[in-house]
């Protein structure tokens, strides 16, 4: 079962607000009866990125054994 201050995955795409499919963010407040939640995604450097109200089936709790930081800038570093 989430709770604040847990981690999840996103997982749909969201490109108008530059959040990907496998971003992790965290809950900061959870809705009714844990069906809603408040995920806040920040960047390495702690800036927060977007704050979003996600549902149970747009976000699954992460396992951080599995967590890989990830640069999503290589192309225009090329």
């Amino acid at each position: 079962m989430i709770q604040e201050l847990d981690l999840v995955a996103l997982l749909t795409d969201r490109p108008t607000i530059g959040l990907r499919r496998g971003d992790v963010g965290t809950v900061v407040h959870i809705y009714g009866s844990n069906d809603l939640f408040e995920v806040e995604f920040i960047n390495a450097k702690g800036d927060t990125v977007a704050v979003e109200t996600l549902s149970a089936d747009e976000v699954r709790q992460v396992d951080l054994g599995r967590v890989m930081l990830h640069y999503s800038d290589l192309e225009s570093a090329a």
